[in-house]
């Protein structure tokens, strides 16, 4: 029964997840409609590389040039040229060499035994990046495709280098990708998460459900919420990048680049989604030992409750002063000099009230006392910044 109580919540979890995803993509421009433009615009590309290469001029190797198409839409410019570079050579290293040996060997096995550990070893080279292991496609398109000869061994090339330009020419032109919303929406979910899972853990331990199952969720919400602030490191670098040979991104409604500003938000939720992983492990292991001595008072239980509820609150104004869309708020900033202040208050009522509650219960004295080098920790970061 327990097991099936924490998989119809973990599959609750999961659906409400979905269906805020649907709701966002539908109410606003955010990563999933994002997706959806990426997904059509690498479409569009094959679809008008293969109306020219195919319909039109009628290539013998058309094919090749919507393949190429497809895959360089990438999810930024810049990453479509470089890229799309890297490709198109690999190909034609690949291309130029099973063509030379086909020609001079006179024998597909022969020549394919050879060929692929050679072109496999020069996709290795550092220039081609990524893209080293379509030099092994470009040797296999040539050694596959039937007769081989100069003439359709240029098409293929010239078919790449074409399919590439029209990869590039529709992710630069048609809505290029800019992640900076991306960026401040994975900073700010990031935050979100750790307030309301530092408000979770302050109401049980206010009303006493300090359960093994439910400390486990806390838990492993705070793990989750150190996977969320690896993505948004991953958004501030995924913004940089997107604004490099970007037409849009010098546009007047164009924000600007991640800075430090980012840079510092950023250690700051990484420091709060390490000691948030703290705090809730402490609880999840004191709960899971089912040791009653440990568990806390009501009048140590209610000041660190109420120590987490400022905690939260301060991450709160934390958002919403970093990550603000109309830019730098004051009130915001107010706010959170004074949440601080609180904070600080809270923790040094706890700090004295602990000595006196648990001088004659070591197991307590340890639970208490992680809990207050947590919080310590928790409180100077937001302090310091």
């Amino acid at each position: 029964m327990e097991w099936t109580g924490r998989t119809v919540r973990a599959i609750r979890r999961r659906g409400a997840d979905v269906v805020r995803t649907v709701r966002w993509a539908w109410a606003e421009p955010g990563r999933e409609r994002d997706l959806v433009a990426q997904a059509g615009k690498a479409a569009l590309a094959a679809w008008i590389a293969w109306a020219v290469a195919g319909w039109w001029l009628q290539a013998p190797m058309a094919f090749v040039a919507p393949w190429v198409a497809v895959v360089i839409v990438e999810s930024t410019v810049y990453r479509s040229v470089a890229h799309g570079l890297q490709q198109v050579a690999a190909i034609a290293v690949g291309t130029v060499v099973a063509t030379a040996a086909a020609l001079a060997l006179d024998n597909t096995m022969v020549t394919m035994a050879l060929v692929l550990p050679t072109v496999l070893l020069l996709g290795q080279w550092q220039r081609l990046g990524s893209q080293g292991v379509y030099a092994a496609t470009g040797a296999l398109f040539v050694l596959t495709g039937g007769q081989v000869t100069v003439a359709a061994s240029a098409a293929r090339i010239a078919e790449a280098l074409f399919g590439a330009v029209v990869g590039v020419a529709v992710n630069a032109l048609i809505r290029p990708p800019v992640y900076l919303r991306d960026t401040r929406a994975a900073l700010t979910d990031a935050a979100r998460e750790a307030q309301e899972i530092l408000d979770a853990v302050a109401d049980g331990l206010a009303e006493g459900e300090w359960d093994a199952h439910q400390a486990g969720d806390w838990h492993e919400r705070a793990l989750r919420l150190g996977r969320l602030v690896d993505q948004a490191g991953s958004a501030i670098g995924w913004s940089r990048e997107s604004m490099r040979i970007n037409p849009w991104a010098r546009r007047k409604h164009a924000l600007a680049p991640p800075g430090k500003a980012y840079a510092d938000a950023l250690a700051v939720l990484d420091y709060v989604a390490v000691h948030t992983a703290g705090v809730t492990r402490t609880v999840w292991e004191t709960a899971d030992h089912n040791v009653e001595a440990a568990r806390p008072a009501e009048a140590l239980a209610q000041p660190y409750a109420v120590f987490l509820r400022h905690t939260a609150r301060a991450i709160r104004l934390y958002s919403e002063t970093r990550f603000a869309s109309n830019g730098h708020d004051d009130s915001a900033a107010r706010e959170l000099r004074e949440a601080v202040g609180e904070l600080q208050r809270t923790l040094d009522a706890f700090r004295r009230r602990l000595p006196g509650a648990v001088a004659d219960d070591p197991d307590a004295l340890v639970t208490y006392g992680t809990l207050l080098a947590q919080a310590h920790r928790l409180a100077g970061q937001l302090v310091q910044d």
